[in-house]
């Protein structure tokens, strides 16, 4: 038994029907390939996609990964602070106990230490 879909297609206007879902998959890809490809029909919508190329790459690629990289940069300076703020107020002398620069891959922050050793004591149960 087959089911038979009635997709509304904006392609020439009217209805389309589908044997199975498999075809549908392809009148949904036809669809958006159409939909990419039909700013290119005239010579001035031709030329209008070539301008947005041209300011994505002058303008939006570079600011992008700039932009990341200084949220990154913020990020990690607030999380720093926030840990010698929580050290300072502690009043210990003990500065590995809040981050340890000899353990390997940023596993030397505190709430990670106290983290892997709840995995520890519990994977090896003593």
């Amino acid at each position: 038994a087959q089911v038979v879909f009635a997709v509304l297609c904006v392609v020439k206007g009217g209805f389309l029907l589908l044997p199975n879902s498999m075809s549908a998959v392809g009148v949904v890809a036809q669809l958006a390939y159409k939909l990419v490809t039909a700013p290119q029909t005239s010579s001035q919508s031709f030329c209008n996609v070539i301008k947005l190329g041209t300011f994505c790459r002058t303008v939006v690629w570079p600011i992008l990964p700039s932009l990341a990289f200084y949220q990154y940069i913020r990020k990690t300076d607030e999380d720093y602070y926030t840990l010698d703020v929580l050290y300072y107020k502690s009043g210990s002398k003990d500065y590995k106990a809040f981050y340890d620069t000899s353990r390997v891959g940023g596993s030397g922050h505190w709430r990670l230490q106290q983290d892997l050793e709840a995995i520890r004591a519990a994977a090896n149960p003593e």
